[in-house]
């Protein structure tokens, strides 16, 4: 599994011209699933955008998680991140879930993400998002969690 995280001041998600999604400080993650995806890596993917110290301590260090700041976090299912782009001018999709799978996996990740955090919103998986944010720092981090083999 994947995700995209994006320190932000503020993000929101629109569908239709409808906001289905948006917070104030904290982080936007897209989220890619790939065939191979399993609820345990979408656990340990949850673990690891929550604790994941990108915000500024007393020192200005990196040194705080979403959690530590209790900020928003906005979860956007995103296709194309499981896209395959080594080689040629188009992106491959061939290791990317099928929608059925992604929409599972990522509706457990946002159910799980739910029960483990005050304040998530999601975009709507399969929808024609439009996504605005205004990016803190910027601050953009890939996270990816593998199979366990």
């Amino acid at each position: 599994m994947i995700a995209l995280l994006q320190r932000v001041t503020k993000a929101k998600v629109v569908v239709e011209g409808k906001t289905v999604g948006a917070i104030e400080s904290g982080i936007l993650a897209l989220i890619g699933v790939e065939k191979t995806d399993t609820q345990e890596q979408a656990n340990r993917l949850l673990e690891r955008i929550l604790g994941y110290r990108i915000f500024a301590d007393a020192q200005d260090k990196m040194n705080l998680s979403l959690e530590d700041i209790n900020g928003g976090l906005l979860l956007v299912p995103q296709f194309t991140l499981a896209a395959n782009t080594e080689k040629g001018m188009r992106p491959s999709f061939s290791s990317a879930a099928s929608p059925v799978e992604g929409e599972r996996l990522f509706g457990y990740l946002l159910q799980r993400a739910s029960r483990h955090h005050k304040q998530v919103e999601a975009g709507q998986f399969g929808a024609y998002m439009q996504v605005s944010l205004t990016n803190d720092g910027p601050v953009t981090f890939w996270l990816r969690v593998k199979e366990n083999k």
